[in-house]
């Protein structure tokens, strides 16, 4: 007889429902009166028209410069955005960044003390601060524009030496990267135009037909000697320049030399062809044995095949076909595979090629039809930083951010390194806060830990668990098995990120091609981090947990539980009640309820404290009847606990766990304690760090698991009670066992 399966519950969005939100009194006593805002801004503003004034006229873009302002800390949340006096004045917020400060003096007589904020990047002409200057000295402010002044506690012109970052090492014609304040549209591009005009006063050229666009910054690459990178900081829209980093090289952490057999292919197509894959990596030998799988790319113009990038892109798009293989029959992929080769022989030599390399990537998606799943186990040797976003982080959360496509991102191999430099941190651009980052676990076996040389988080906030998920890597002791000799099926060890990631990504492609359109792209990321296992290991470095490795564990209920799949969009500044469906008898004994929510995001790149523009606000309501008096809804509870995710209390005071675009949490509650609950989930949205009331809706899913483990049959009376509204997902085939 065979064993029923409960698979998962699908269309939990018909449990869903608009809501009113409840009133809630925003009363703001302002640290500052207008008068002692004005006696200390006054000399601030002064000192900063007088160093802006100094600058080259050259820098100066149409006589307009960039200023700091750094925002007092009770003014951190973005409904409190000086917007008024930026109007008045005709300057524009370009930029922002998170800074911490002490300030001079807090509301209610509080003492002060150091607190995290915001500091703004102003744009406007040298005329518009001395017109704020001058209004400020005669008493001429507006009112309007007197009531943002005591939110702003420091303005100052911007140190050159503060835009460059990290070393950069003495050379008479250097790599750089150079990062402006300029955005896509033509409106920006006196800013660029006059940028390469300051270059050619000091005989230098930046490369314009290479850059790279990713909201309202511009990343250029150039060559210049080091003793020149301090002229080139004082241009005033200039961001950042650094010493342009290499891409990660492609030796192998764990060589051949033990003999682990050999795997047979299997002689069959992949279990669904619709769902269509990319890998982006160093090309494929000719006439492999994965080539009944996998279609071959090279983008136009690029240059010759690298013996070694070749090796490493046939072992990764092998582990993406097949996992980690034993001797005898590989397993049957789930998916054909594009690969497109992005590696030439110039990548590993010439820094600047950094940017080749990412401009083949997103020529092809750009110019391809929308890919399913989207696997890198490359990019820049570039640890993440929390000032800045990088452009390969950029391109990518552009194109994943309408939520039709799963990327795995592979987080590094530099877990070992200096841990206080911050060496050993998740590499770009595996700080995407669309895609999925990827580390590494030592083994496959019950007991795993994190495999040493896995990069670590945290990330950047937004997006501060990184990596998200590790898969099996490898390690000394169990090796990852791929291919190893392409005229043979003759199998090598290996160990890396490079292989956790495209099996993290085989594991996702199992899942859709179980049941095919029925899930989506969020629906899958946020199941693979719903059924991560924990294991006590901590967060920073294994993220969500390990992905598992069963596909049954993912998509099967077992007895005593269910799980439900919600997918739908959500509106801006609306609320929508998601039901939790419990059945009509009477439950006993505890019952574990676990959620998790993903949604995909348009990103700000020139405001890393505001990277994402859309937020969450999630509130659990574990019983309909528990009301405060004259209270439209039920009380809440606990559930999504940002302290696990936010280590400081200071930082988990500001709103920056809201502008996560994955949450996870769960709870144990007495049956008698739970009556028709619900969670509440209220989209925020923001456009350069401020409030936004006119953005599109975006797309979430909602995974939520309820066991009840005194009802072995819960399954079955949810399915009844919920008949025509919830419906078993049924597989178009059956799930093959990983």
């Amino acid at each position: 007889m065979v064993e029923k399966r409960n698979f998962l519950l699908g269309k939990g969005e018909r449990l869903t429902e608009p809501v009113l939100p409840s009133g809630r009194k925003l009363d703001r006593v302002p640290p500052y009166t207008y008068a002692e805002a004005r006696q200390r801004l006054t000399p601030m503003i002064e000192g900063a028209v007088a160093e802006l004034a100094r600058l080259p006229e050259a820098a100066r873009p149409a006589g307009q410069v960039v200023s700091s302002v750094t925002l007092n800390p009770e003014y951190i949340a973005k409904s409190y955005y000086p917007e008024q006096v930026l109007k008045a004045y005709g300057l524009r917020a370009v930029g922002s960044k998170a800074t911490r400060i002490t300030p001079e003096k807090r509301s209610k007589d509080r003492v002060p003390e150091e607190k995290p904020t915001t500091k703004l990047f102003v744009a406007g002409s040298l005329g518009s601060f001395r017109r704020l200057l001058a209004d400020l000295e005669g008493g001429g402010v507006a009112d309007a524009v007197q009531q943002d002044l005591p939110a702003l506690e420091q303005f100052q012109a911007l140190d050159p030496a503060s835009k460059i970052k990290g070393q950069i090492v003495e050379a008479d014609q250097q790599a750089l990267e150079v990062v402006l304040h300029a955005s896509e549209f033509r409106a920006d591009a006196y800013i660029i135009n006059a940028f390469q005009a300051y270059l050619e006063q000091f005989g230098l050229e930046a490369d314009l037909d290479h850059r790279f666009h990713a909201g309202g910054l511009c990343f250029l690459r150039m060559r210049a000697p080091t003793d020149l990178v301090p002229e080139i900081a004082k241009f005033s829209f200039l961001r950042a320049v650094r010493q342009m980093p290499r891409l990660r090289d492609f030796v192998p952490l764990r060589g051949g030399g033990v003999n682990f057999g050999n795997a047979a292919m299997p002689n069959v197509d992949a279990v669904d062809q619709n769902v269509r894959v990319a890998i982006f990596d160093g090309g494929m030998p000719e006439n492999s044995p994965l080539a009944p799988w996998v279609t071959c790319f090279d983008p136009p113009g690029i240059g010759a095949p690298v013996p070694a990038a070749l090796s490493h892109g046939y072992a990764v798009t092998g582990a993406a076909l097949f996992g980690s293989l034993a001797p005898g029959e590989a397993p049957r992929p789930f998916a054909n595979i594009d690969h497109i080769r992005v590696w030439d022989e110039n990548s590993g030599s010439d820094p600047l090629e950094l940017y080749d390399v990412l401009e083949r990537i997103k020529n092809t998606l750009d110019s391809s039809p929308k890919y399913d799943f989207v696997n890198l186990s490359l990019g820049p040797n570039l640890p993440i930083e929390d000032d800045d976003v990088h452009a390969w982080t950029a391109v990518l959360d552009e194109y994943l951010a309408d939520g039709t496509c799963l990327a795995t991102i592979a987080v590094g191999n530099d877990g070992e390194a200096d841990a206080l430099a911050g060496l050993n941190r998740v590499q770009v651009p595996a700080d995407t806060v669309n895609g999925l980052s990827i580390g590494a676990c030592d083994t496959s076996a019950v007991q795993w830990k994190r495999a040493p040389y896995s990069s670590i988080g945290p990330g950047r906030s937004p997006g501060i668990v990184k990596p998200d998920l590790v898969g099996f890597g490898g390690c000394t002791a169990t090796p990852f098995v791929v291919l190893g000799n392409p005229a043979t099926t003759a199998l090598a060890p290996q160990c890396g990120t490079s292989f956790a990631s495209p099996h993290t990504l085989r594991i996702g492609t199992g899942v859709k091609a179980t049941f095919g359109g029925s899930l989506e792209a969020l629906a899958i990321r946020a199941l693979l981090i719903h059924t991560a296992e924990a294991n006590g290991e901590p967060q920073q470095e294994v993220g969500w947990g390990r992905v598992r490795e069963n596909i049954d564990d993912i998509i099967v209920c077992p007895n005593g539980a269910i799980r439900v799949v919600y997918q739908g969009e959500l509106t801006a500044s609306k609320y929508l009640r998601a039901e939790i469906p419990l059945p009509d008898v009477a439950l006993r004994g505890n019952v574990n309820i676990m959620a998790t929510c993903c949604f995909a995001t348009e990103i700000d790149s020139a405001h890393p404290g505001s990277y994402t523009r859309s937020g969450l606000e999630i509130f659990f309501r574990p019983h309909a009847g528990n009301l405060d008096e004259g209270a439209m809804h039920p009380k809440t509870n606990s559930f999504f606990s940002q302290s696990k995710l936010y280590q400081t209390e200071d930082l988990l005071r500001t709103d920056a766990h809201k502008w996560e675009t994955s949450l996870h949490g769960s709870v144990k509650k007495r049956a008698s304690s739970l009556d028709r609950p619900v969670f509440d989930i209220h989209y925020l949205s923001r456009d350069e760090g401020h409030v936004d009331h006119h953005t599109a809706k975006i797309k979430y899913a909602l995974i939520i698991t309820v066991e009840a483990p005194r009802h072995a049959d819960l399954y079955d009376l949810v399915v009844r009670k919920y008949r025509n509204v919830l419906e078993p997902m049924i597989p178009l085939q059956v799930p093959i066992q990983v």
